[in-house]
Parts: C-alpha cells; structure tokens; sequence
C-alpha cells in the first residue's frame, strides 16, 4: 500500500470519521482541490496532467493522513498490541498459529480491497517462529497467491529472527556504523584533525547509527564482544595506532574523550526502563512488560530475557527498582557519560 493509492471519497470519510474540526477538512480539501503535476525527467518537463487520487508526494501532512484513513478503515478489525501493529503502510499481523495469522490477514484484504487499496504480493511475507518446538508450520497465501517464508525480517529498523536470537541485527548495526565511519574517513583518518574532535564526530555521527535501538536488545556476552571489537578497531584507527603499537585502548578512548559503547548500550536500556515504569499501568509498554507467555519450554537452556539484562545492569550500577520513580535520581545513577 502507497499514499497515492488513497481515493480522495476515503479520504473525506475518514477525516469526518475521526472527528476532526471542519475548517481543516475544508482547508485540506482546498489543498487537494484540482491538483495538478508534472514529470520531470533528463529531456525535460512533461505536459501537466490532473491528479484525482492519492496523497500529495513529499508532503509532511500526507503520513498523518494516511494514518487517519487507515485507523478508520480498520477501526473494527485491529487488536491490541503485540497482535497488530501498525506504522503508516508498514502492518505487522501475529498470531498463535497459521491458520489465526490466514484468518486475520484475509479480513485485512478484504476490508482494504473493498475501499480501492491493495496489500502488496511481493513485500508481504511470513515468519514463523517456533520457540519451544510445539507448533506446526503453515503455509499462509494472500488471495491465492502463496506468500514467502522469511528467517528474519526488518521492522522500524529492528530485525526479528524466527529464532530470536540478535546475531543478525549485531550484525546489521556494526556495519551501519562502519558505513557511517568510511563516509567520513577522509576527517576522523586525517592526522592533522585534533584528537577530541575526531572523537566528538564519532561520538554524533558512528555510534548512534551502531546503537540504533539497542534499548530493546537482550545482548549475550558474545555479541557485547563484537561491539567492543569493532568499536576498537574504529577507535585506532582514527587515531593512527595498531594493536602492535601496544597501546593500552584506556589511552585511546582517554585521547578520543569516548567511553565504552557498552556502557552506553546498559545506559539506553536502563534509561528506557526506567520510562516503561513510570508509564501508566494501562499503557502497551507496560503491559507487554509484565506479560506472560503461557506454554511450555522446549528443551535446553532457556533462553535470556530482557528483563535479565535489566536486572544484570541495575546490579553493576547499584540501583535498584525502587529508585526508578525518581527521575533525575534515576538518570545521575544510570546515565553513561563520556569522558571530558
């Protein structure tokens, strides 16, 4: 589904639907009131042509729009979240079993169809996760057509596995952040940059692409590990040195003013802990937080929760849960800052 497939009669419904207030409904009106555009390509402009439907491409108003027609078109079929999840045309539909996840998703289909929208064959796809070994794989087919089976898959920027394990996404941030690193090499490799701020370049513009979202990671030793490798090797080499130099990395990360991208990974997930218990009892984010999955484990190790990386971080900072309703005491125990 694309702004430009929205017919302008849903449009005008769902802004009525939604309550909102007459004169902006006749001022968007007015905007999309014989619209007309233009191709532009090498040879040239094309000859303007009108524009009946869809959302105005590039316009900051057009997301907010879609977003209003979609919560009215299927106001009566959404549940709560985890089970469907919504952001903008990305839809994400969970269910127990196959056959649930068919069920749900044709009633999407049917209900976006019946309004002129289409669910796209080609992006939409299927994971299947089977935790605790006691559910069947079953294959799910939109309108006939078969869709995909995927091992992973990207959401908001965060990749779910079917295993639900975070190598893939350890990996995705690191090179992220390596991405970021080489496209500016040509200042932070210059020996003629001073060292601090070569660090305060690394530190606005590499490691928050490496630690995108790591608030929500439940991150094994291993993958802490990786960070710290690849944070090094960044580290060193901005600052000329080798490991064969022998130099200790407390002095490189004291030159570049850096602390440990670790002890900011612990620093963002207390921090975002700290804001999931202060939130009303009723709020989504409260309540996945304390929610139990009913079922039986499969066997081996059990697997690491989040809230076990919690607790392990509250513990090498020394706070505890009741410390989490002060603010400001929360973030001077908690927050991670670097060097001066």
């Amino acid at each position: 589904m694309t702004y430009d497939r929205v017919p302008r009669a849903v449009l005008w419904w769902a802004l009525n639907e939604k309550g909102i207030p007459g004169k902006y409904v006749r001022l968007i009106c007015a905007m999309y009131s014989r619209a007309r555009t233009y191709v532009r390509t090498a040879a040239g402009n094309s000859d303007e042509f009108n524009v009946a439907v869809g959302l105005h491409q590039g316009s900051a108003l057009s997301p907010y729009l879609f977003l209003l027609v979609m919560d009215a078109l299927t106001s009566e079929i959404q549940e709560e979240p985890p089970w469907c999840m919504l952001f903008a045309d990305d839809i994400v539909l969970v269910g127990e079993n196959g056959l649930e996840v068919q069920n749900i998703l044709e009633k999407w289909r049917c209900k976006l169809e019946s309004v002129g929208l289409k669910i796209s064959r080609s992006k939409t796809e299927h994971l299947f996760c089977d935790f605790g070994g006691l559910s069947n794989f079953t294959p799910i087919s939109l309108d006939g057509t078969p869709l995909p089976v995927c091992q992973d898959f990207r959401y908001l920027g965060s990749i779910i596995q079917s295993d639900g394990e975070l190598d893939r996404t350890v990996r995705h941030r690191i090179d992220a952040g390596w991405m970021k690193w080489r496209q500016v090499t040509g200042t932070i490799c210059d020996s003629h940059i001073p060292l601090p701020l070569k660090g305060k370049i690394y530190k606005t513009l590499i490691r928050p692409a490496v630690l995108y979202g790591s608030a929500f990671w439940t991150t094994k030793v291993a993958d802490e590990r990786r960070f710290h490798a690849a944070e090094m090797r960044m580290l060193r080499w901005m600052c000329g040195v080798t490991r064969m130099d022998r130099i200790r990395n407390e002095y490189v990360r004291g030159s570049l003013k850096v602390a440990p991208v670790t002890e900011k990974l612990r620093s963002a997930r207390l921090g975002w802990y700290g804001h999931v218990m202060r939130r009303n009892e009723n709020e989504v984010v409260k309540r996945v937080l304390t929610m139990n999955v009913e079922g039986f484990r499969g066997r081996g190790r059990p697997k690491k929760k989040w809230m076990d990386c919690v607790k392990d971080d509250m513990g090498r900072r020394g706070v505890s849960e009741e410390m989490v309703y002060d603010r400001r005491v929360w973030k001077e125990k908690t927050c991670c800052a670097d060097p001066r």
